[in-house]
Formats: C-alpha cells, structure tokens, sequence
C-alpha cells in the first residue's frame, strides 16, 4: 500500500510542477531527489515551523502544507494523507478551471 500512496504523491508532484513557473518546478524537482535529502529534510522542517509561526509578517500558513508535503517524501506515514490532500487540491482546481469555461 506504502508504493501506491508513494506513486501518487510523484503524480500529483509533476501536476504541480506543470502548474509552476519553469525555475520553481526545476527547483522542487532537484529537492525531490533521494540524492537531495539533506536539503530537503531541514528545508521541511523551516517551512513547518514557518507554517506555525504564520501569524508573524513574511511567514504564512502556506509554508505548513509545502513543508508537510515535501518531508512526506521520507515519512511513509504521511505520505497517504498528503496524498489525499494533493487529490482534493487537484479536484478543486479542476472544478475552479471548469467553472469559469465560458459554456
């Protein structure tokens, strides 16, 4: 079950990075790799932190769901959840995307 959740995660990544700016989806993908696991463990972890500490200016809430997201990648418990989230973002964006074709 750990690998379904795992390919899912990889999906709804490459979603994401083909909704990004080319120098942001090149970055994500460089810290996703096994070889960039002492990045992006500790940069997980600022953004956590970030994440709680939101209320402080320059910080946001934004950084709490990213930083889970991406130390999800070596927590195989979080990786179901975020999974789940990732779907529901993309189901939302999708229906946001169809809502405003013009009929």
């Amino acid at each position: 079950m750990g690998n379904h959740h795992r390919a899912e995660l990889d999906r709804h990544f490459a979603w994401l990075e083909g909704k990004m700016p080319p120098r942001l989806a090149k970055f994500i993908g460089w810290v996703r790799k096994p070889s960039s696991r002492l990045v992006r463990v500790p940069l997980s972890i600022l953004l956590i932190v970030g994440g709680i500490f939101s209320f402080l200016p320059v910080l946001g809430l934004w950084m709490l769901p990213l930083g889970l997201i991406l130390i999800a990648q070596d927590l195989p418990f979080l990786q179901g959840p975020m999974a789940r989230m990732l779907g529901w973002i993309e189901r939302k964006w999708m229906e946001r995307k169809a809502a405003k074709r013009p009929s």
